[in-house]
């Protein structure tokens, strides 16, 4: 039976672990328990609001027989960050080398023009993240946290938002601009916001990336984002 997640822990599971090696498990036992659906140690998101699922570090064969039961036979499993090797049975589908990237000297600040986005927003947001591809967005990812867009003549043209929320860390995503429109520096300006709004809340902004996305990893950098470390984007499917 999938089970809820005791929001009281620390989000992390071994003394000095980085909450950033696995950011997804310290998002779901932390600030984003109450979207966490549970089978043992597996976890995942609602699938309404994230693709995202975690396990512990060095996960065993009962953590993955967990994992089987969460998503059921066939079904798929989206390791973010963590590179774990599925057991015998297990199909991986999707296999993206990537890098994390944390806040190191951005010059942050609001932007008058960034208009706080809602839930009756969703269905325009969508549109924009059909067009463009930055990530997966479900009718419930907003409520993760901020999003920020740009509007001309009413249209939205350019958005950003927060999705991992882990202790101490928010993470920035859905980074994206509509393609008659790129080459104005929208993105850049509502990563701006964002951090500014991440920090204003104690927190350190941190974001991912395709490790062959050079132009976008370039960008970052020269915002003030650094490379923490190399990691992997996996999709795992359950054996049928």
């Amino acid at each position: 039976m999938v089970g809820s997640v005791d929001e009281s822990g620390s989000g992390t599971e071994r003394s000095g672990h980085s909450p950033l090696d696995n950011p997804a498990r310290a998002a779901l036992t932390g600030p984003h328990a109450r979207f966490a659906e549970c089978v043992g140690t597996a976890l995942r998101y609602h699938p309404d609001v994230c693709p995202m699922a975690a396990l512990p570090d060095d996960p065993t064969p009962d953590d993955w027989s967990d994992a089987a039961r969460l998503v059921g036979p066939g079904g798929a499993l989206f390791i973010p960050v963590v590179a774990d090797t599925p057991p015998s049975g297990w199909e991986t589908t999707m296999h993206l080398p990537g890098v994390q990237m944390i806040d190191a000297a951005v010059s942050s600040k609001p932007d008058d023009a960034a208009v706080r986005l809602t839930g009756a927003d969703v269905p325009e947001m969508t549109e924009l993240i059909r067009r463009t591809r930055p990530g997966p967005f479900r009718p419930r990812t907003i409520e993760m946290g901020t999003y920020l867009g740009i509007r001309r003549g009413g249209r939205l043209i350019a958005m950003g938002g927060e999705r991992l929320s882990l202790p101490g860390y928010t993470e920035i995503s859905a980074v994206c601009t509509d393609p008659d429109h790129r080459g104005e520096g929208l993105a850049s300006r509502l990563v701006l916001a964002l951090v500014h709004g991440i920090r204003e809340r104690g927190a350190t902004p941190i974001l991912h990336a395709d490790a062959t996305n050079i132009n976008a990893i370039r960008l970052y950098e020269q915002l003030g984002f650094e490379v923490r470390k190399e990691v992997l984007f996996q999709v795992v499917t359950a054996p049928s």
